[in-house]
């Protein structure tokens, strides 16, 4: 599967972050929006067309899929549409994940940034 997940690197800043946000939990749209606009501390936000866009794009390449239970229907919107890793997603997450490791890595290594300490 590793071998997979290369084929989907770089990911789109936009893709990464709805992959990191779906990493801990299942979530619905609004959920991943807030989730990646708290982890960026607001530096970046999701209009609902990028997301749904990519959502779409995930869905279609099968790193997320879109989930038959809801959490809690009786106190949830029926609307919602929740969505999960796939094991493929995730191995593609964790291979993203590790080429921004060792671009940083190479970064310290050329002095640009701090050596980790």
């Amino acid at each position: 599967m590793e071998y997979q997940a290369q084929a989907f690197l770089p990911l789109h800043k936009d893709t990464f972050h709805i992959l990191v946000s779906l990493a801990d939990r299942d979530r619905h749209g609004y959920s991943i929006m807030q989730d990646v606009q708290q982890r960026t501390s607001g530096k970046l936000r999701l209009s609902p067309s990028t997301l749904y866009a990519a959502i779409k794009r995930l869905l279609e390449h099968g790193l997320i899929e879109e989930l038959a239970e809801r959490p809690d229907p009786e106190h949830d919107d029926e609307r919602r549409r929740y969505y999960r890793l796939t094991p493929l997603g995730r191995s593609v997450a964790m291979a993203e994940a590790r080429r921004m490791e060792q671009l940083l890595a190479d970064a310290r290594a050329c002095g640009l940034l701090p050596q980790a300490g």
